[in-house]
């Protein structure tokens, strides 16, 4: 594992952790801001593809190359390509956390070249050494992207271990990333109409993700987040393509399952931290995400 990195400026703080391997670099950071401000980011002559993940935090950017504003609210993501790369950076929270994957542009024509039309039509940009973006519908952050980032910034190998696991692990956030953006170009927004209302939902889920112990119900969501019942659910479904209640389904089964891996808790004592109702209930839905008990987990990882 990378080594922490700390960076302290006038401006706030910066924690990293970089990986590199196989001529991919990848990264993960939170930024502590003292007030809202700007700042750049450049880089020259490196010929890569920059996969980008805004986990959490509202920001604003120019990227010079493709001569484009884009205004982010947390949770989002795409694929980007330049030779140089210059933006100017706009922070609309006093904290961000991102991810990033930087792929050499022959590796990822590599990877890509049997892909779906988006990616090729994005490859074929490469090929030409035109700057591009794969999509200018960013993809939301869903459950399976989250989970494949905190296996990367959590991972407990060493060695040729540990490139071989974040290989394999890239190549399944590039798959996540590019089929997620395919399916926002395709999606019409409905209920979702403004960034106001889009930043409420990425509340709710931040909302969930801290109580996944012990939830709130919709109306107390509803209140807590200042969004109709009728808006929010159906809101959600837009933006992740999941329920409220499947998303937190989800999130405490991936949540439990690290646990099982990471930790010494019982499956019981797991059980009742996440709030289900009984083991038993806990153990039927594990084996029915899973296709394995969490016991049998154990014994084999």
């Amino acid at each position: 594992m990378s080594s922490p990195q700390r960076i302290t400026t006038d401006a706030g703080s910066r924690d990293s952790l970089t990986w590199e391997f196989d001529g991919i670099r990848m990264g993960h950071a939170i930024s502590t801001f003292n007030t809202l401000t700007s700042f750049s980011a450049t880089s020259a002559n490196t010929d890569v593809v920059r996969l980008h993940i805004g986990l959490k935090g509202n920001y604003s950017f120019y990227y010079k190359q493709l001569d484009t504003h884009y205004h982010l609210i947390g949770g989002h993501h795409n694929i980007l390509y330049s030779k140089d790369f210059d933006m100017m950076v706009e922070n609309r929270t006093l904290q961000l956390e991102t991810f990033g994957i930087q792929f050499p542009r022959e590796t990822f024509l590599r990877f890509t070249q049997n892909a779906n039309p988006l990616l090729q039509r994005f490859a074929d940009r490469l090929i030409s050494g035109d700057s591009a973006i794969l999509s200018e519908q960013w993809g939301a952050v869903d459950p399976g992207i989250q989970q494949v980032v905190h296996q990367i910034v959590n991972n407990p190998y060493k060695g040729d271990l540990q490139q071989l696991f974040l290989l394999s692990k890239s190549i399944e956030l590039l798959v996540l990333c590019a089929e997620s953006c395919r399916l926002a170009l395709d999606k019409k927004e409905e209920f979702l109409k403004s960034p106001a209302d889009k930043e409420k939902i990425l509340a709710v889920r931040d909302l969930i993700n801290e109580r996944l112990h012990c939830p709130p119900n919709l109306s107390q969501i509803s209140r807590t987040v200042g969004l109709n019942e009728y808006k929010l659910k159906r809101g959600f479904k837009e933006t992740f393509n999941t329920t409220v209640f499947g998303y937190l389904a989800e999130q405490r089964l991936l949540l439990a399952r690290q646990y099982l891996l990471d930790t010494s808790r019982t499956a019981a004592e797991i059980s009742y931290e996440l709030g289900y109702c009984t083991p038993q209930h806990f153990n039927n839905a594990f084996k029915k995400r899973f296709g394995s008990t969490p016991n049998d987990l154990r014994k084999n990882p």
